[in-house]
């Protein structure tokens, strides 16, 4: 059934918002395409036989909402019930075969069904069902998306998961065979998240995507009977339509939702989660028609090693876009090559799978119609089984007198009808008008296309207020390898698995997409160059905090403080940078994570990342270096660069040492880094000591030779245990690290006290060292003078509230809500938000004004800026010097005011977003 979308009804008579049931209402349309085009069959006509091997389709109700009209479905949301759907097989690829429902019997008419898989050898069926639909119950309690299984030779169909309970703790989709005969999935189960969250005494339950808006679909491995189910990734936002490749690794769709990425890029991982790297598309979401933005799903890689992809929008293109094939084998990215290709490769990596001109441009008609999904025919001919609308129109007719008839028609698309065509502002919809034209529903159909001929046969006619999604054939494909689980694991330390924990094992930090920012011989050769003048010297590992539903805590947006952009974090842990600028540390495993380079004091000194990283329990992670955001060229792939360091050289090896260091670090290996020999050494010693992280921000030389360069390498201790106010984590995590050990910083209980504090104040009175400092005492009190934060930055006398002053540094420090969001305390706003001047008038602290005009010209006065806050939020500790640069100038008032631990502190918090919660729990509930 056709409607008008909704807005299009607004204003017109009732005759005009009935839609006519359109039985078969137009002909087979040939698409416009480029050039001569694809030659399109004839459609209706019974054909013979295309191919000689069954297929199997879904046949689902076209969605609409709740008056009628098509709904144009974005790929961000996964939790969907368009019931009404059967999944159908034929024995031949041909319009003139008998089409079989394999799931009426279950079915019943009130099943939702997508994702359709054939196993290798075509015995078996997967897919995706939701059944059965009950209008009377509410979202919550309708049943879950499970995997159902059906068998050719006992015509047994069932469900994977057999046990209601279990069945229902979550959605579950996409389900693809993987060579050893398990099912690899996508779902809300977060099984392994879920235990984490056990573990940090939160509670499991299924966090949310990064909108907000429903629970991220994560990957999932499971045996073909329903048990041993594992989660695999860990992303934040959704993971989705997983394939197998040719050498076993999974190839998925990963909707990149982190800080200010809203994308949709193409993965490679191992089928236990391990050895997770982006395989294309960062770069390169500008490649739609005219340049308009697209997104990568629905991976598949074809027979000459390239994969195929649907290329669409969000949304707003009848569900459907172009088929790609893009070369992952020798690109990352459009026009960026591999590190063995540069120079030699300039793009594009990608190409259109068909001649028809398909337009990914959202709202608009394509002239060449649209694809919803792709099968490619593994036989050496290329051909592709495909679900594809042709371009038709809604055209208004005249009003013919007849209430119970709606005046409008089906027509086809030519050339002087797209030049007609009203694409829709929903902002601003149109009232329609005889001789208006509108795109209209898709009408997809089951065809194959072949390459050789570039024609497009079709073998499931499409049939009105329908849509035959997806197909599958059961042509002879290859098992792939097996990529057996534990393939990247760290064998050294066998305890990692079993712990919960991981090994990040990074290069150098100084590398930059294959370039080195320094010298990096120079800088590791402590001779050369002492520690203090080293630019990176620890690396912070952080988190993700997973959010609940609203049903579980509902908390506002003001919980994450003056932006939500950086979510909540939390922090699990610091290691030191080795002279070269290598790491290898212990991480959570199963986590979402993101790392950030320091400099001395504790700073980020490299840009926040944007894609969150996990490892597999048991995993070592290798990785060349860093990123810079702003390159335009993406590195998350083994292949992008070669290494900006090579490690140790054939001398190092001859000489058994690293230049200028202890001979306890023995170079056994050419390319091995610092970090590596300490990790082979400690390992071989003391169970690994040197790739334990600590909740603290501690450094020791432990290379230097010369004792008197060592002795001016400085320890570093920034502890917790220093802190006159709450630890943001336990003690027993200070002192031994476990994979749950977590930093929670959250400003009004671990930040806003130390404003509070009392600062005594001491002096040496004796130009000793080795005797303690005496208080100061003030004379007129006869107290020790106290530097209490508070003794200058409020808004009255401390010895008199009813006198205003202005604060020192216009900046307030005391307790209290503040006027512009009350919940937040007014000193986290005047830390992190731009404020008005403010002067005394009349014994009043009031904003400080100019004399301006209105938009009108009226003369008004106009507050003046105090400049930006004391914190920077977006740019972090580094770039707020104005703030903690005084506390190490000795001629400054506020000199080791704050400690060293306290510094620390703030500068973390700052670095990570500045949130005002990092726990939803702590947060106050609506």
């Amino acid at each position: 059934m056709f409607r008008l979308p909704r807005q299009f009804r607004k204003g017109i008579p009732s005759k005009a918002t009935r839609m006519v049931v359109l039985s078969m209402a137009c002909a087979l349309v040939a698409a416009c395409s480029k050039g001569e085009g694809v030659q399109l069959g004839t459609g209706q006509d019974p054909d013979p036989v295309v191919i000689d091997f069954p297929i199997a389709y879904i046949k689902s109700p076209l969605p609409v909402d709740d008056n009628g009209a098509f709904q144009q479905q974005d790929l961000r949301e996964q939790i969907t019930f368009e019931f009404g759907a059967d999944l159908y097989f034929r024995d031949r690829a041909s319009p003139s075969a008998e089409a079989i429902n394999i799931t009426e019997s279950v079915s019943q008419g009130l099943a939702a069904i997508r994702d359709v898989e054939i196993d290798y050898d075509g015995s078996r069926l997967l897919f995706s069902m939701r059944v059965p639909f009950d209008p009377d119950a509410d979202e919550e309690d309708l049943p879950t998306w499970n995997v159902w299984q059906y068998t050719f030779e006992t015509d047994e169909l069932v469900r994977v998961i057999t046990s209601d309970l279990f069945a229902e703790i979550g959605h579950d989709i996409m389900p693809k065979y993987l060579p050893d005969g398990r099912i690899i999935f996508s779902s809300t189960r977060q099984t392994q998240s879920q235990a984490v969250l056990l573990d940090e005494g939160k509670g499991g339950f299924p966090a949310q995507d990064e909108d907000d808006n429903e629970p991220a679909f994560n990957l999932h491995v499971m045996s073909d009977d329903g048990t041993g189910i594992k989660q695999v990734t860990f992303n934040q936002s959704h993971d989705l339509d997983p394939s197998v490749m040719a050498d076993g690794k999974i190839v998925y769709s990963r909707w990149d939702h982190n800080q200010s990425n809203d994308a949709v890029n193409l993965y490679r991982m191992n089928p236990d989660g391990s050895a997770q790297e982006l395989l294309y598309g960062q770069q390169s979401h500008d490649t739609g028609t005219n340049g308009d933005t697209i997104q990568f799903m629905q991976p598949r890689q074809v027979e000459d090693g390239r994969v195929m992809v649907l290329a669409r929008p969000f949304t707003d293109t009848e569900g459907g876009g172009e088929l790609m094939l893009i070369d992952t084998p020798q690109y990352l990215e459009n026009t960026q090559p591999t590190k063995d290709n540069i120079g030699i490769l300039s793009g594009p990596a990608q190409e259109d799978a068909t001649v028809n001109e398909v337009s990914t441009i959202p709202g608009v008609p394509s002239v060449g119609g649209r694809y919803f999904s792709v099968y490619p025919i593994q036989d050496g001919t290329d051909r592709l089984m495909v679900s594809w609308s042709q371009c038709r129109l809604v055209e208004i007719l005249a009003d013919d007198g007849d209430p119970d008839t709606d005046d409008i028609q089906i027509v086809p698309c030519t050339e002087d009808r797209l030049a007609n065509v009203i694409v829709i502002d929903p902002d601003d919809p149109p009232i329609p008008v005889e001789g208006d034209l509108f795109v209209a529903p898709p009408l997809y159909g089951i065809w194959i296309y072949d390459p050789r001929d570039d024609t497009q046969l079709p073998i499931v006619a499409g049939e009105e207020g329908f849509m035959f999604t997806e197909v599958v054939s059961a042509d002879p494909r290859p098992t792939p390898p097996v990529v057996l689980d534990g393939s990247n694991d760290f064998l050294p330390d066998v305890t990692l698995a079993e712990n919960g924990e991981a090994l990040l094992n990074i290069r150098s930090v100084y590398d930059f997409d294959g370039a080195a920012i320094v010298n990096i011989a120079t800088v590791a050769d402590p001779e050369q160059t002492l520690a203090a003048d080293r630019l990176a010297r620890f690396l912070r590992i952080e988190k993700a905090v997973s959010q609940p539903d609203d049903d579980l805590r509902d908390i506002d947006n003001t919980a994450f403080g003056v932006t939500t952009q950086f979510g909540m974090k939390e922090i699990v842990g610091y290691a030191m940078v080795e002279p070269d600028g290598s790491v290898m540390v212990k991480v959570p495993a199963n986590t979402a994570l993101m790392v950030s380079v320091l400099d001395e004091n504790g700073h980020r000194i490299t840009q926040r990342h944007q894609n969150w990283i996990s490892l597999a329990a048991g995993q070592e992670l290798k990785c060349n270096g860093c990123h810079d955001a702003n390159s335009g060229v993406s590195h998350g792939r083994y292949d992008a660069f070669e290494s900006a360091y090579a490690g140790a050289d054939a001398d190092m090896v001859m000489d058994g040492v690293f230049p200028g260091t202890l001979a306890q670090w023995a170079v056994e290996q050419v390319g091995e880094t610092m970090a590596e020999v300490r990790a082979r050494e400690t390992c071989g010693l003391d169970g690994c000591s040197s790739i334990e992280p600590s909740m603290n921000v501690i450094y020791r030389d432990v290379w230097t030779e010369n004792a008197a360069i060592a002795d001016q390498n400085v320890d570093i201790d920034y502890l917790y245990t220093d802190l006159t106010t709450a630890s943001p984590t336990t003690l027993s995590c200070q002192q031994d690290w476990k994979s749950n050990c977590r930093s929670v910083i959250s400003y009004e209980s671990i930040i806003h006290p130390m404003w509070s504090q009392p600062r005594l104040v001491t002096f040496d009175d004796d130009n000793d060292p080795d005797t303690p400092e005496v208080p100061l005492i003030d004379p007129v009190t006869g107290l020790q003078v106290n530097n209490n934060c508070l003794n200058c930055h409020t808004p009255t006398e401390p010895d008199d509230p009813a006198v205003a002053r202005v604060p020192a540094g216009q900046l307030e420090l005391q307790d209290g809500l503040s006027n512009d969001e009350p919940d937040h305390f007014h000193a986290y706003r005047e830390l992190l938000v731009t404020d008005n001047l403010q002067v005394v008038v009349g014994g009043v602290l009031v904003d400080a004004t100019t004399p301006g005009f209105d938009a009108d010209g009226n003369p008004i006065d106009i507050p003046i800026s105090n400049g930006p806050p004391p914190l920077r939020v977006f740019l972090g500790a580094r770039f707020s010097s104005e703030f903690f640069d005084r506390f190490d100038d000795p001629l400054d008032l506020h000199f080791n005011i704050l400690s060293q631990a306290e510094r620390r502190l703030v500068a973390e918090w700052l670095d990570i977003g500045a949130q005002y919660y990092n726990d939803p729990f702590d947060a106050p509930e609506n």
